[in-house]
């Protein structure tokens, strides 16, 4: 029995520093880049000015909040894992313009079960698809989902219901985002998704949904390079025909959607 224990307490220790290694990777490469940073204000303030109400939805260890606040932004900041919204709370909890809500955003309430990136959170997940979509993928060696926990999900209704209409929502949550775009119904004057070369089909989906919501201009970020690629707004049908264009060495990056004519090019 005590050898049970210890073998217990050995494994809970070395999951916890595990995780803190991952967090502290993550906090070095999406805050340690002065450049990055800068370009991160200019892409946002195009959606994002002073005053406004932005979702930060898949926070992660908030380098996203950190960039809406220096627009001026108020943010409601969405994270459903443990680790990082205790390293959201340290970081911005003494913020009253930042709210944190540890919860995943879904198309409809309950419970999910979030697969944990221990050496690399900011991929973990709660799509099955996506976890055997990175299985043998270039770009996605090395990457283990070890560990699962329930969360506790809400909707983005649920969400607009609580702290009220956002300008922009930025949706981050590694597969799942045409879930969370199903559980909108609001209109909102611009977001943005991730997509992943892995599941082109999420991203098609999440088109589709953007244009039943009202969203008709689109542009594109690849990666972490913060600077819109097409110099002119996209139709539905245009941003999804580039993204199909995208060899899978392309990994991942981000679609803009713009309601109607509110577009800001500065």
């Amino acid at each position: 029995m005590i050898l049970s224990e210890k073998s217990a307490t050995f494994r809970d220790h070395a999951l916890a520093w595990r995780t803190l290694r991952g967090i502290v990777r993550s906090l070095r490469i999406y805050y340690g880049d002065g450049e990055r940073r800068a370009a991160m204000d200019l892409l946002y303030g195009r959606f994002v000015k002073s005053g406004d109400l932005v979702f930060d939805i898949g926070a992660h260890v908030g380098d996203r909040i950190a960039a809406f606040r220096r627009l001026g932004a108020r943010v409601v900041a969405v994270e459903p894992q443990p680790a990082l919204v205790t390293t959201l709370r340290l970081l911005y909890g003494r913020d009253r313009a930042v709210t944190i809500e540890p919860l995943a955003v879904a198309r409809s309430p309950g419970m999910l079960d979030l697969k944990l990136n221990l050496d690399n959170p900011t991929v973990s997940t709660a799509s099955d698809a996506f976890v055997q979509a990175a299985h043998g993928a270039p770009g996605w060696d090395g990457q283990s989902w070890t560990k699962t926990i329930g969360v506790p999900a809400v909707t983005l209704d649920a969400m607009i219901e609580r702290h009220g209409t956002p300008a922009f929502i930025k949706i981050d949550v590694e597969g799942l985002e045409a879930e969370v775009l199903a559980g909108l119904s609001h209109a909102v004057p611009a977001l943005s998704f991730e997509f992943t070369t892995i599941l082109p089909e999420v991203a098609i989906d999440c088109i589709l949904r953007c244009t039943t919501l009202g969203f008709s201009s689109f542009n594109a970020i690849l990666r972490e390079r913060h600077a819109l690629i097409h110099p002119d707004w996209l139709s539905a049908a245009d941003i999804a025909a580039w993204l199909s264009t995208l060899p899978i060495e392309a990994n991942s990056g981000d679609v803009y959607a713009l309601q109607g004519s509110g577009i800001r090019n500065q």
